[in-house]
């Protein structure tokens, strides 16, 4: 890849040269045009904040979202995408482009297993969540699928709950993003209503200390492949 570092030395009426700029010991403000975005999110070498930009670009909050709103319609019908994790934006490849990518990297993935994607989908919808949070939706030790899930960066590791032990709690990350062809997760498909239902019961169950849910009858271990609610994700044929 080259970078061309020439840049054009036209000024408008009242821009700060770089003289000027040197004087107050301030950087000087760099134009916030759409392709210089894209130049700067295909360079970064992980996700950037819209803080991190508008630092960069010495550029107010407001322009920063206008800017990447437009990048992300004009890079609708191409094979790029603008990905968005909360604060941070990335750019990635997209699903449509994802046979031709496998094909070039030789990709050799392992298809989840029910279990593990019964876990993922969990987390998706109710993250931030822990491990003890994810075993009463499922009814069965769910210690193994989080590890495999964390392993292949679809789940990552959000921080500490506030509770006796501190323990971890679990989300999804740009990876799982990317996987599944979302830009953020208020693209995750509607649950069913009776799958949205039993996880409310399950978050009354853990308010009030009640007894583990299970999603299946008889359920106990970590390959049931019974224990498959409609949670509406669905693995791309590579993963």
């Amino acid at each position: 890849m080259t970078i061309d570092h020439e840049a054009g030395t036209g000024l408008g009426a009242g821009e700060a040269t770089p003289t000027d700029a040197a004087a107050t010991g301030q950087p000087a403000p760099i134009e916030l045009t759409e392709a210089a975005l894209e130049a700067l999110l295909f360079v970064a070498e992980r996700p950037l904040s819209r803080r991190e930009i508008a630092s960069l670009f010495i550029a107010d909050r407001a322009d920063v979202d206008a800017r990447l709103g437009d990048l992300e319609v004009s890079l609708r019908e191409r094979g790029i995408r603008l990905l968005t994790s909360g604060d941070r934006v990335e750019l990635v490849t997209s699903p449509e482009a994802g046979a031709a990518i496998a094909r070039y990297v030789g990709s050799d993935a392992i298809r989840l297993t029910p279990a593990s994607l019964e876990t993922l989908a969990i987390v998706a919808y109710r993250q931030p969540v822990t491990k003890s949070g994810v075993e009463r939706i499922r009814g069965v030790d769910s210690d193994y699928s989080l590890r495999s899930l964390v392993h292949r960066r679809l789940v990552v590791e959000l921080g500490r709950a506030d509770a006796p032990g501190r323990p971890i709690l679990y989300g999804t990350g740009f990876d799982f993003l990317e996987r599944f062809g979302l830009t953020s997760l208020d693209d995750l498909p509607v649950l069913d209503a009776a799958v949205a239902a039993r996880l409310a019961e399950e978050a009354e169950a853990a308010a009030g200390d009640r007894p583990a849910i299970g999603m299946g009858a008889g359920a106990t271990t970590e390959d049931d492949d019974a224990i498959q609610p409609s949670l509406g994700l669905d693995l791309p044929d590579d993963a």
